[in-house]
């Protein structure tokens, strides 16, 4: 009889002193994802088993030539039979626009049917009636959590809706250094200063579909507006002096860490389009970019102090990984 009852007391002295599976969260990265095209990455990112995915942008092809969006109609159609159901009704969905799903190709503020785009997207990513994007212009958006008694804030950017005309042909961009030029605009760098400053969390996760630190390719990137990039990287070095920020981009095709002195930034490009094999380097880059089919994760795990960034090709294979300390 004595036998029986120890096996209890000795389950329940174990269940005492075994540590129990700490809760963190993590996020699947990813952008460029053509409607037409296959998509098995879908299999290789089941089994990261994510609390969520952000979509960084171009996520359909809808665009035209014209600008019309009889395209995008389609495509948002096609697209919604092909996202996994896994993904689209267990998951939280974070999504951003870039060009492809906005409408018109490096297209931005002067845009004329970017009000009908603004609509289909929030219309295909479900966002309810209650939420300001449905009452104000611009897609950007914060989402705030709360992770093992971290606050993370998620800030999500619009960086087509109100931007000026770039300068240059393109693939061949230039600087377009006009003191009135934006990316952002008047209302989203207001809100977006207010935000952050504002904001109690101990992260900030910045969602931006076009490059922030990268310099030395000749296509879209915060760069093309250099008074608007150095008044984010001035914000950011000044909130990354009380938290940690990370940023997350997509539009190139191509994926790649990295790191300057105040933040991270992990670009997660493409989903099922690979971009070209030609050599790129950047003097904030970390290891090499790869131009192939890939996916990232965010992985927060605040009890074990770190942040983990990482890049993974179709079939999961991690690719580059860089691991963030939380202040």
């Amino acid at each position: 009889m004595k036998n029986y009852i120890c096996i209890p007391v000795i389950s329940l002295f174990l269940l005492l002193i075994i540590p129990t599976k700490v809760y963190a969260y993590k996020y699947g990265l990813g952008s460029c994802l053509d409607q037409d095209r296959e998509q098995s990455i879908w299999s290789s990112i089941e089994k990261e088993d994510l609390d969520g995915f952000i979509f960084l942008g171009d996520n359909v092809y809808g665009d035209m030539p014209s600008g019309k969006l009889s395209k995008m109609e389609k495509a948002y159609k096609t697209q919604k039979t092909r996202l996994p159901k896994w993904l689209m009704n267990e998951k939280e969905i974070l999504a951003i626009w870039d060009d492809h799903d906005f409408g018109l190709n490096d297209g931005g503020g002067d845009y004329s049917l970017k009000k009908v785009a603004e609509k289909m997207f929030l219309n295909f990513w479900n966002i309810p009636n209650s939420d300001p994007r449905r009452v104000r212009e611009g897609i950007y958006f914060k989402k705030s959590k709360n992770i093992e008694g971290v606050e993370i804030e998620i800030i999500g950017l619009d960086t087509r809706y109100f931007r000026s005309k770039l300068k240059g042909k393109k693939n061949a961009y230039k600087q377009n250094k006009d003191f009135e030029a934006t990316i952002l605009g008047k209302d989203q760098w207001i809100w977006l200063e207010s935000s952050i400053s504002n904001s109690n969390a101990d992260i900030i996760v910045i969602l931006s579909s076009i490059q922030i630190l990268a310099t030395n390719h000749p296509y879209e990137k915060w760069n093309n507006f250099p008074i608007e990039r150095n008044r984010l990287l001035k914000f950011i070095a000044n909130a990354a002096k009380k938290r940690t920020v990370i940023a997350i981009t997509g539009d190139r095709h191509k994926s790649g860490i990295y790191q300057n002195k105040d933040f991270v930034e992990i670009t997660a490009s493409s989903l099922n389009k690979s971009g070209s094999k030609t050599k790129e380097t950047d003097p904030l880059l970390i290891d090499k970019i790869y131009p192939v089919k890939n996916f990232g994760v965010l992985n927060i795990e605040p009890s074990k102090n770190k942040i983990t960034v990482s890049i993974h090709d179709k079939n999961g294979l991690e690719l580059n990984s860089k691991i963030i300390d939380i202040h």
